[in-house]
């Protein structure tokens, strides 16, 4: 039986968060644009890039100031972010994710940021060779909480939905595994907080990366 678990990145693998509220706020002060609180930025965290800008400043998603923003992210996160990447990998994630493949799971990374940004965290986070897939927003028609990107996971993979397992901070991590037919479990230490993230009504609930490797480990036997 092929096994599969798929993460979701930040807030779920790296300690990403603090750093994207520093880039949105830079992003924004770089076209003069109103300042964003710090708990609105992160309120936006898990969403798609386009989605987030928009939220944060009260426009539609096909805003032209959304595209400038969107374009600016990138080059802005990786002079802030990426050189300290390895300093934010959640402890255990590098144990962790070793014990799943040792206990046969197929690894995977399902990601609302685009492809070529989620490369480079893992890349630069050293978790890059981990996982055989990695899917991000812009492969798929919609960014989670579609289950978009959980199903491009499992036919690359060739995994049964019932035979999966996805890992997340966020209660789109949750809606997208529901949605997909697969178990999940969400992790609180990242961006949702425990009350928020049952709401969604995830297969487990833990409080570290080590318990979700045991839940991961549960929920597939």
């Amino acid at each position: 039986m092929r096994r599969c678990a798929i993460f979701d990145l930040d807030g779920t693998l790296v300690d990403t968060p603090r750093g994207i509220v520093t880039t949105f706020a830079a992003v924004l002060a770089q076209l003069d644009l109103p300042t964003a609180d710090s708990p609105t930025i992160r309120g936006t965290i898990g969403l798609g890039l386009s989605a987030a800008f928009a939220k944060v400043l009260g426009v539609p998603e096909d805003d032209p100031v959304v595209t400038r923003c969107v374009e600016l992210y990138r080059p802005t996160f990786r002079k802030i972010v990426l050189p300290v990447a390895p300093q934010l990998v959640f402890p255990g994630v590098y144990d962790g994710l070793q014990v799943l493949r040792e206990n046969g799971f197929l690894l995977a990374v399902a990601t609302n940021r685009f492809i070529a940004n989620a490369e480079e965290v893992l890349v630069a986070a050293g978790l890059r060779e981990e996982f055989p897939v990695v899917v991000g927003a812009d492969q798929v028609p919609k960014p989670k909480p579609d289950p978009g990107s959980g199903l491009l996971v499992l036919r690359r993979l060739g995994v049964a939905p019932r035979n999966a397992v996805m890992v997340g901070d966020t209660t789109y991590d949750v809606d997208m595994a529901n949605a997909a037919g697969m178990a999940s479990v969400g992790v609180t230490y990242g961006v949702h907080g425990a009350d928020q993230l049952l709401s969604a009504g995830p297969t487990w609930l833990v409080d570290s990366f080590a318990g979700a490797v045991a839940a991961v480990q549960r929920t597939t036997s």
